[in-house]
């Protein structure tokens, strides 16, 4: 779709007075997916209140989590021949893009480095993402100044921002100069993005069928997820999964952490560890997915590849496997191998300097929770689980690209004025599940789910359980998953 082409869809949308924003986002993450039209009959919304942004994040939440809702009705419909209703609480799906876990005598740690945050260089903002020591020291070292803020904050003042930008991307650190939505759209970068779809999904010619139907109370019993993802879309993803039942194990390399993250995302999920750059390890990561129904991988684009295992190359090893890849910047044009997390497409986009000109302000006003991360984890589920059912009903297995940049697109389609919507009602007790989690870090509690589906419990058998907590191989049997 080109930059023109989401003009003329944006104007189309705020032109349309009946069609509700919820029901506009919907239709386009399960248009996007591949799914029939006639399947969005089954999903509903509730609740009242909005998240006072300039954007709808509240509308998009709801329609992401819709979405994979929608998904998991299609794949059950396929086996029993009975659509069930899928209901969003828009309220709970605000919070849940925010943090799902409440901590009991503990707290979770920052969620960003101190050094991480928005400068201002000489012509204009940057935003420098350091939570990752080596991309920390990346850019210390660019700027050649201590690991402070103020000591940053002055080196940054001495350069120019693209200028800046370049020189740590370059030396493998991550940072964004701020652009408005004009100057992303006429960007090389932001060019090539309007031209992509919002998921690039593939089915495979080979017959790939496996004995498998999904469980009407489970349906995701029995499948395998190889979740080789970290902040943030990709393990939104693979929770989602595993809610439904699927046996996801998450692969990290040794000394990965992600303090302020995995106590939320690793929910119902086995975590291992593995030194990929180890033949051994390697093999052992090939055994895996051989045996993998599933696998969501948020590496750069050519990070497998230079491991020996790129998309050709893992269908050979699985020719049933449903194979979800995530990207920063699209998958297209010279950034398509450039790292990049939300924040930093906040500020590529236009998302940062749009809510400073609404806001009236003077430095980059971000979103106050991770949106285009979370809405990407759902609308990745949505093509995983419909991967099962088009393996389900043809035999084939699906490959899907999608991409923060390209889902920061369809956010950005609609705006609204923050003096006409109705603020959301600050979070209660009730908001929260009377369980207790026994998580590696203390006693937790979860937000109520975002989501019904008839007859269909969310139910996560893992506790959030730190990283390396457990040894890199499937259940063998649990009849309980």
């Amino acid at each position: 779709m080109s930059s023109d082409q989401i003009s003329q869809h944006a104007a189309i949308a705020d032109d349309d007075a009946d069609d509700v924003a919820e029901k506009h986002y919907l239709r386009q993450f399960w248009l996007a997916a591949g799914g029939s039209p006639q399947h969005l009959e089954a999903c509903s919304f509730s609740g009242a209140g909005e998240l006072l942004l300039p954007f709808r994040v509240t509308d998009m939440a709801a329609a992401a989590i819709g979405a994979a809702g929608t998904a998991v009705a299609e794949l059950l419909l396929a086996s029993s021949g009975t659509l069930p209703a899928v209901r969003v609480d828009r309220r709970m799906a605000s919070l849940w893009f925010g943090t799902s876990l409440r901590p009991q005598g503990w707290t979770l740690p920052p969620l960003w480095d101190p050094v991480a945050g928005n400068y201002r260089a000489r012509d204009r903002w940057i935003r420098l993402h350091t939570n990752a020591p080596h991309h920390r020291q990346a850019a210390v070292s660019v700027l050649d100044c201590a690991v402070d803020a103020q000591a940053v904050a002055q080196a940054v003042s001495r350069w120019d921002a693209a200028a800046l930008e370049a020189a740590i991307v370059e030396r493998g650190g991550c940072a964004a100069t701020m652009y408005s939505q004009q100057e992303w759209r006429e960007h090389p970068q932001g060019k090539a993005v309007s031209t992509e779809p919002l998921l690039h999904v593939r089915t495979t010619s080979e017959v790939a069928a496996r004995a498998w139907q999904p469980a009407p109370d489970r349906p995701l019993r029995g499948i395998r997820v190889l979740d080789l993802t970290r902040i943030l879309a990709g393990p939104v993803a693979t929770r989602f999964l595993a809610g439904l039942g699927a046996e996801v194990l998450r692969i990290d390399p040794y000394g990965w952490e992600e303090p302020g993250t995995v106590p939320d995302v690793v929910l119902g999920k086995r975590c291992a560890r593995l030194n990929l750059k180890e033949a051994a390890d390697l093999d052992t990561l090939k055994r895996l997915l051989r045996d993998a129904d599933i696998i969501v991988h948020g590496y750069r684009a050519d990070a497998l590849a230079r491991l020996g295992l790129d998309a050709d190359q893992r269908r050979a090893l699985n020719p049933a496997l449903i194979d979800v890849s995530l990207d920063a910047y699209g998958w297209t044009g010279v950034w398509r191998y450039r790292r990049g997390f939300d924040s930093l497409i906040q500020m590529s986009t236009g998302i940062a300097e749009t809510g400073m000109r609404v806001m009236g302000g003077d430095t980059p006003v971000s979103l106050p929770v991770q949106a285009i991360d979370h809405a990407t984890g759902y609308l990745m589920a949505s093509a995983a689980i419909r991967g099962l059912t088009t393996r389900l009903k043809l035999g084939a297995g699906t490959e899907v690209h999608a991409s923060l940049a390209r889902t920061s697109a369809v956010l950005q389609l609609r705006t609204e004025a923050m003096d006409q919507v109705l603020a959301m009602a600050p979070e209660v007790e009730r908001d929260r599940a009377a369980h207790v989690e026994q998580t590696s870090w203390g006693p937790a509690n979860r937000l109520l789910p975002p989501l019904q589906i008839d007859a269909v419990p969310f139910q996560w058998f893992y506790p959030a359980r730190a990283l390396g907590a457990y040894e890199p191989q499937w259940v063998s049997s649990n009849p309980s998953l």
